[in-house]
């Protein structure tokens, strides 16, 4: 259906070497990345957190179509990802996308939100993508 790329270019070796990442869009253009962007906080970004971002992203526009679909309208919906990184072996795993929701929408009850942001949570394709544990906490705030 659709097709998007990013690349990545790597100079050096994996503790002091350096890259850049390039998305189709622009929106990231030979962006700094490497390990000190990934492990010491360093000014740049990371595959994780681009990971976050997919995933945060990719959720809150799945719960706004099921909104949708259910006759509803969000004034607005902001979500956090966490991804955690973890030792695994001689390399590094990721083992969960945690997701935080805060919700405001109109004429939407409690059991009707619960249901679509799970429906949203466990039917983006990010999350389908994603092969670690992946939670929701969510808040619904009332007008």
């Amino acid at each position: 259906m659709t097709d998007r790329h990013a690349s990545a270019h790597w100079e050096g070796d994996g503790k002091t070497g350096k890259g850049k990442i390039t998305t189709q869009s622009g929106v990231l253009s030979d962006n700094p990345y490497g390990f000190n962007t990934r492990f010491e906080n360093e000014p740049g970004t990371n595959p994780e957190e681009l990971i976050a971002a997919a995933h945060a992203g990719c959720f809150t526009m799945a719960l706004a179509f099921q909104l949708q679909s259910a006759g509803l309208k969000a004034t607005s919906l902001d979500t956090k990802a966490v991804v955690t990184l973890v030792q695994d072996g001689d390399g590094f795993k990721v083992t969960k996308s945690a997701l935080t929701l805060k919700a405001v929408i109109p004429g939407i009850d409690e059991a009707k939100f619960d249901e679509l942001a799970g429906k949203a949570e466990k039917g983006c394709p990010i999350s389908k993508l994603l092969n670690a544990e992946i939670t929701l906490d969510k808040t619904l705030v009332q007008d």
